[in-house]
This record gives C-alpha cells, sequence and structure tokens, in this order.
C-alpha cells in the first residue's frame, strides 16, 4: 500500500464561521493532520477591527481568534484571522494592526460576491489608496477574492470571459503598477486567465487552490444540479482545470499551495437560491492528492511526492513565513470515509458525500 508520510500542512484558506458549530469544524480540521490556519473574516458581524471585544456591527481579530481558540482552535501551531477591508478601514488601523502583531494578512471582497460580503468595497477605490501603501510598508499580505462584482449575467459567466477572467484583466495588472511591494494572495483561482496572471507576477504574488476546482468542471455542477459543488468562484471550464492542474503540479513550483475555502453550510438549497461553499473539513488532503493522480502525477515517485508536498505542505508556509512542522500524518492509498457532520445548528454534508464521490486515500494522524 503506497502511503506519503508529510509535515504535517496548513489550511491557508478556510471558514469556520461562528456560533456552536465552530468546534466541529475546528475538530475536523485538526483531524486532517491540519497545523495552521487561515481563518476568513466574513462573519456575522464581520472581522473588521484589530482589538477590543468589538460590537454589534463589527467584530476584532483579536476577539475572533479568542473564540477559535476557546472553541478548540489553540491547538493550531498557527493562526491567523485577516482583517476584513471595509470603508473603514484607514491607514491607521493597518498601522494598530502592525504594531500590535496581531494583523498578518487583510481580506478583500467584492461587493456582494459572495457569503457575507455585503461590506466589501470595489477594488477601484483600493487601488492607490492609502490603506494599500501601509500594506506595501507593513508587509501585511493581501488576500483577494478576485471576482469583478455587478456584472451582467451574459458577463459573469461564459465560454469566453467570467468575473474572475475579467478582474484579472482589467483590475490586477493595474493594482500591481500602482503598488509594486504589495504582498498578494490571490485566493481560491478558477481560470486560466487567473493562473497566467500569477504566473507572470513575480515572487510576491502566490495563489490558494481548492480541491474542487482541481477536480471538477462546470459540467459536473451543472450535470444534476449538484448543489453541493456550488461555490464562489465557480468552477470553470476543462481548460480551466487543465491550467489549474498544470500549475500545481509544476516541477519545482512555489506560487500555488492549499487553500481549501473549505465553507460549512446546514442549508444549501435556500429560498433564495443556493448557498456557496463546499465542505472539505476532514477530507481535503485526501481531495488533493486524487486531484494529483487525476492529473497526471504519480505519487509513488519521488517527483511526484515532492510536487505534491511542496503545494501541500512547503509553499503556503515559505510564502507567509510560517514555520514547518515536525509532526507527520500519513497519507495512505486506500479506500477512505468522508462522514456527514452532525452539529448543534445541523447537518453539514461534505463535498465528496454530495457529489457520490469515493475517497482512495485515507489520513492516518
Amino acid at each position: 500500500m503506497l502511503s506519503l508520510d508529510l509535515p504535517k500542512w496548513y489550511d491557508l484558506h478556510t471558514h469556520f464561521r461562528q456560533g456552536p458549530s465552530m468546534a466541529a469544524y475546528i475538530k475536523a480540521h485538526l483531524e486532517m493532520g491540519c497545523a495552521g490556519v487561515i481563518a476568513m473574516p466574513n462573519t456575522k458581524p464581520p472581522v473588521s477591527l484589530i482589538s477590543g471585544p468589538g460590537n454589534e456591527r463589527a467584530w476584532s481579530i483579536e476577539h475572533y481568534m479568542e473564540m477559535v481558540r476557546q472553541a478548540g482552535g489553540d491547538a493550531f501551531q498557527c493562526l491567523i484571522v485577516p482583517l476584513y477591508l471595509t470603508k473603514d478601514t484607514s491607514p491607521s488601523l493597518i498601522d494598530e494592526g502592525s504594531a500590535s502583531g496581531l494583523l498578518r494578512a487583510c481580506k478583500y471582497y467584492p461587493p456582494h460576491g459572495t457569503t457575507n460580503s455585503e461590506h466589501g468595497v470595489p477594488m477601484s477605490k483600493w487601488i492607490g489608496s492609502a490603506v494599500f501603501k501601509r500594506l506595501e510598508e507593513t508587509e501585511t499580505v493581501l488576500c483577494i477574492h478576485g471576482e469583478q462584482h455587478g456584472l451582467p449575467g451574459e458577463s459573469y459567466l461564459g465560454s469566453k470571459t467570467s468575473a474572475e477572467a475579467q478582474f484579472y484583466r482589467e483590475f490586477m495588472p493595474r493594482l500591481l503598477d500602482a503598488h509594486p511591494d504589495l504582498r498578494i494572495v490571490c485566493e481560491h483561482v478558477t481560470s486560466k486567465e487567473a493562473v497566467a496572471f500569477v504566473q507572470s507576477a513575480g515572487e510576491r504574488v502566490a495563489a490558494t487552490v481548492t480541491p474542487q476546482h482541481l477536480l471538477y468542471t462546470l459540467g459536473h455542477l451543472i450535470q444534476g444540479l449538484r448543489y453541493h459543488l456550488y461555490c464562489l468562484p465557480i468552477v470553470k471550464f476543462e481548460e480551466d482545470r487543465l491550467a489549474l492542474r498544470e500549475a500545481v503540479t509544476a516541477k519545482g513550483q512555489r506560487q500555488f499551495f492549499a487553500g481549501t475555502d473549505s465553507a460549512p453550510h446546514t442549508s444549501k438549497a435556500t429560498e433564495c437560491g443556493c448557498a456557496a461553499g463546499c465542505y472539505v473539513g476532514g477530507c481535503a488532503p485526501q481531495l488533493y492528492a486524487m486531484a494529483f493522480e487525476a492529473s497526471g502525477v504519480d505519487l509513488a515517485s519521488d517527483t511526484g511526492r515532492g510536487a505534491f508536498q511542496r503545494f501541500l505542505c512547503d509553499n503556503g508556509p515559505s510564502f507567509y513565513g510560517l514555520q514547518t512542522r515536525d509532526e507527520r500524518f500519513l497519507l495512505e492509498r486506500a479506500p477512505g470515509k468522508s462522514r456527514i457532520l452532525e452539529t448543534e445548528e445541523g447537518r453539514i454534508v461534505p463535498l465528496p458525500v454530495g457529489m457520490d464521490l469515493a475517497l482512495s486515500w485515507r489520513i492516518s494522524i
């Protein structure tokens, strides 16, 4: 039986939400060999302050980190909570966060572009701003949900364009021109245009990639309306999946790394549409291994193992300046199980169950 002995890894884009189910989400991450996380700030209310208890309109990084720790997140070696960029974000707030050590990253959301993103400010307002200049000067990472907002349906997703492709064509070059020293993570990239931008942008720009965008295309979502696969940015076309697969498996690549965007929802189908986000707690390394094999990588070879470890375990900590772990975990090629998560707030159906996907790898901690 093939097994991969790997250092514990960092999920550099995940969602723990808020409320009594947080402990179950955190436990599932720890059970899949996760040493640390970036817990995204699109909570209710948003994490848009640095310190203090927060209020009904905004929580602070300090407050939300304590919530995560009390729910079991104190077992993580590293916990990063980005600052949600809103109309109230100021250069002095960035200075406060940098001086305190609490601020490691900021998160850009396109207005109304994804779950709890109504507090976002258009990218056109940020380019050249004093806030982004302070991010450059303090070496704070800018995490970007890279989609253009407010587009008509035919421009939002088509065979020749998408909200993501348009954002990377029109805004990202302008952003780099105005802020050449900004450290950027292009979150959950899905398109060939985003991949090409990252590859051409230099070592200060990197990207996270989710399991679902490596495994699936739009056809898998539409065929039978498999709403457990519905996430934002939405899965794209075969040429986009191919670009992602080639990028993450490329020899010696250092710019692409694991960020699952795992997003728990007790109800995917709602009265006003479908909740965006795939839940992969407990099974992300297995899905990544399956995606690498689907890309033609021989994980039994030294080259294949090296490519997989770079993506899952090495590149992300290197970009963020995090320590690698001495603790390790095993991925074994053997049938694995993905279980429905029963929480106080309801049932969370993980992506493999929602897609009737049999896991071909299992984890041993």
